[in-house]
């Protein structure tokens, strides 16, 4: 019985590059006044950003964008989403098991907030300064990436505009 759940489940996830998904740091404001939008998970009910795994035909960011529709409501800016990082997590699969888990993360900047949406009756929804969304979140790489946002996202747009 062991010598099966070990060959069957845990050996492969032991051994597998990790899982891949894209993440949508949704944002308002500039610099100090730059505010982060967090929402819960629809079962652990922790925070969270909106993320998903790829899609067929998408690339990461247009993912990224597609996860913040479904699971957050937003309506974007017309700029494109900018990566500005990555952060790893271990994934809990069906079952319980973890499985190790790369995410890539895309400023989102947020035109407004929709009431209609996929997931709306699921997920609660906040606004919240970088430092206090760092504090909200558990992955460690994650609380990083917040608390840096607002420099990341300004250099990304400036290196955009010089090109």
């Amino acid at each position: 019985m062991f010598a099966k759940l070990w060959n069957s489940y845990l050996l492969p996830l032991l051994g597998r590059p990790p899982m891949f998904q894209a993440a949508a740091l949704c944002y308002r404001g500039r610099g100090a006044d730059m505010e982060i939008l967090l929402i819960t998970s629809r079962e652990t009910k922790r925070w969270i950003m909106p993320k998903g795994w790829p899609k067929t035909g998408t690339d990461a960011a247009g993912t990224a964008l597609e996860e913040a529709w479904e699971e957050a409501g937003i309506k974007q800016r017309s700029m494109k989403p900018i990566w500005i990082g990555r952060y790893h997590y271990d994934k809990r699969l069906d079952g319980g098991l973890p499985a190790p888990t790369d995410v890539d993360v895309y400023a989102v900047e947020v035109a407004r907030l929709l009431d209609d949406y996929p997931e709306s009756g699921e997920r609660e929804r906040r606004w919240v300064r970088p430092e206090e969304a760092a504090k909200l979140v558990a992955e460690e790489d994650l609380k990083d990436l917040l608390r840096a946002a607002p420099e990341l996202i300004a250099a990304r747009i400036e290196g955009r505009q010089g090109h």
